[in-house]
């Protein structure tokens, strides 16, 4: 988890518990809903995109013709 091995972990949790005391349970459940919130929040914007992405208002390509020039006729001489 983010990269951080036991012994992290371990300082990890021994300063929440300094700072946090008794209040930790309830300061780890406010932090988890607020991911929780978070991720459903982003999957939100992320469906909404794709559903932009899905429903545009630009007409379907047309066949592309190539460009033509004239046909060179060389200038009529008089006889």
């Amino acid at each position: 988890m983010f990269g951080l091995g036991p012994s992290e972990m371990m300082i990890v949790g021994i300063i929440a518990v300094l700072l946090f005391g008794s209040r930790l349970p309830s300061v780890a459940r406010s932090a988890g809903k607020s991911l929780t919130e978070f991720k459903k929040g982003m999957q939100d914007v992320r469906s909404d995109f794709d559903r932009a992405l899905e429903h545009t208002d630009e007409p379907a390509p047309t066949e592309h013709l190539e460009p033509t020039a004239p046909k060179f006729e060389p200038p009529k001489t008089a006889v």
